[in-house]
């Protein structure tokens, strides 16, 4: 399914959905992130998706990550809350959806690299390598985000 972001765009569509989602940066222990090139827009993304009835926003985050990019990881901090209004993705099929993520931070634990139908790429990628790639200015942020390094730990 194709999906268009606007971010703070006046000719953006009117939400009509409204879904808890989360997103992850994966570090590993060479301070590398995990990053996924998505299929529905060609941007590299963090893992990340909706959250399911019946599982927590963590669970959410572990199991979309393991999904789309093959790779098990134990959740570690918070990045983020990321609730922008102004911020939809619109979908082909009609559904346009609002930003509601929470954004955390992860380590691998298992796993090995692959994409899904989600993604047509999965690669680690040093910090200073990221600004370079094709990305959507909510997920730049995140990374920013973690850059900056005020993330308070998880308990």
């Amino acid at each position: 399914m194709a999906r268009r972001d606007y971010e703070n765009e006046p000719n953006a569509p009117e939400a009509n959905s409204l879904v808890p989602a989360a997103s992850v940066v994966v570090v590993d222990e060479a301070g590398r992130i995990l990053l996924q090139r998505r299929v529905d827009n060609g941007m590299w993304a963090l893992p990340g998706g909706a959250m399911n009835f019946g599982e927590s926003l963590p669970e959410c985050a572990v199991r979309e990550t393991r999904e789309e990019t093959g790779i098990d990881i134990e959740l570690t901090g918070i990045i983020g809350t990321y609730t922008n209004p102004g911020h939809v993705f619109a979908y082909d099929d009609g559904e346009v959806r609002q930003e509601f993520s929470i954004c955390f931070l992860g380590r691998p634990v298992g796993g090995t690299p692959a994409v899904s139908d989600e993604s047509t790429a999965v690669r680690w990628f040093a910090p200073e390598e990221v600004d370079g790639l094709p990305m959507v200015p909510s997920i730049r942020k995140r990374v920013d985000d973690w850059r900056q390094g005020n993330i308070p730990a998880l308990r």
